[in-house]
């Protein structure tokens, strides 16, 4: 079967269609607003000081959850479990760590003074403890060198005050001294919203896994990846399903589509970008939908569980650090829109 071409991929089946995001170059200055596909954050090892990148339409509604490693000085921000953000941060320095654990946003204000150091300036700042830590703009040597607060760039810290609430899951995590890596790469939430750890595992042999009693309601996202050859749905910030798919497309590009109703009836339509603006509510083709095939029981239970609103996005990028297991599917059928 022929790989999709650029164009082609336009016009993708419900599992396999949609993202168009502008592709940020890899210097990001310090305040700007930037828009970047989530092949670019897998690089977060290359970001400099001040540089981020925020694709919200990755996952456009669900609960966020922010990840800071401490070791690698990152932030990532999730939203209904899906990575849609990365970002480089300055933590405290010796004698001022910040603190590890899992904490909650306890205060929002965009244009606090601190009490304690000369009343600083702290935009966009959210509180994690009651005596001083917490996530705020400022300044980004490029290693730990504040009080025990987060510091992320301005245009970042704007971003993320506009998406989270009061009582958002924070996790900190790793060790600034030591540098030691703590985080992978794939696109899923390495923790859920109430900050535990989540146990997204192999196969094992199984064409597909579904318990969707882990997350009964909640916003749908699915996640192709075309990578990994595998189909991921999350809700609610928590993996209920995985399986084994083909999906024969090698362009390395991400697309998201998200299902509407029109004229009475539901329709899978891009998302229109950054740049692409043309792809604004073009509507999924039905020409290449024998592009992916997946268990046809797996395929029966995701379809039964999709409402308006739930987002699609293929990837290249992972969804496990797992080695991949090459499962034959038995019974494959190909989605229908």
């Amino acid at each position: 079967m022929p790989a999709l071409s650029l164009s082609a991929l336009r016009h993708l089946p419900w599992c396999v269609a949609g993202f168009a995001l502008i592709a940020s170059p890899p210097a990001l200055a310090q305040g700007a607003k930037a828009s970047s596909p989530p092949e670019f954050a897998r690089k977060i090892e290359h970001l400099k000081p001040g540089e981020w990148v925020w694709a919200p339409e990755v996952s456009p509604s669900g609960p966020v959850l922010i990840y800071v490693d401490l070791s690698r000085q990152i932030a990532l921000i999730y939203r209904n479990g899906v990575r849609i953000a990365a970002t480089t941060i300055s933590s405290g320095k010796a004698g001022h760590e910040t603190p590890t654990g899992v904490f909650t946003v306890l205060q929002k204000d965009a244009k606090h003074r601190s009490s304690t150091y000369n009343n600083a300036l702290m935009p966009f700042q959210q509180r994690l403890t009651w005596d001083g830590v917490a996530l705020h703009a400022g300044g980004l040597p490029g290693y730990p060198e504040t009080h025990g607060c987060i510091h992320l760039p301005y245009g970042f810290a704007r971003e993320l005050f506009a998406i989270t609430s009061l009582g958002v899951t924070v996790v900190v995590d790793g060790d600034a001294a030591s540098h030691v890596r703590t985080s992978d790469n794939s696109l899923l939430a390495p923790f859920d919203a109430k900050g535990q750890a989540n146990a997204a595992g192999p196969l094992h042999g199984a064409e597909y896994r579904w318990t969707p009693q882990l997350a009964p309601t909640g916003p749908l996202s699915i996640i192709v990846s075309k990578t990994d050859q595998r189909i991921v749905v999350v809700r609610g910030g928590v993996e209920i399903g995985r399986s084994a798919a083909r999906i024969d497309d090698d362009d390395t590009g991400s697309h998201v589509i998200t299902l509407t109703m029109k004229n009475g009836k539901q329709q899978w339509v891009y998302v229109g970008m950054n740049g692409h603006a043309e792809d604004e509510a073009r509507e999924v083709d039905e020409a290449v939908i024998n592009r992916v095939r997946m268990p046809r029981r797996f395929y029966q239970l995701v379809k039964a569980q999709l409402r308006v609103g739930s987002t699609i996005l293929v990837t290249a990028s992972r969804v496990g650090a797992e080695p991949l297991e090459h499962l034959t599917i038995m019974d494959a059928v190909v989605p229908q829109p």
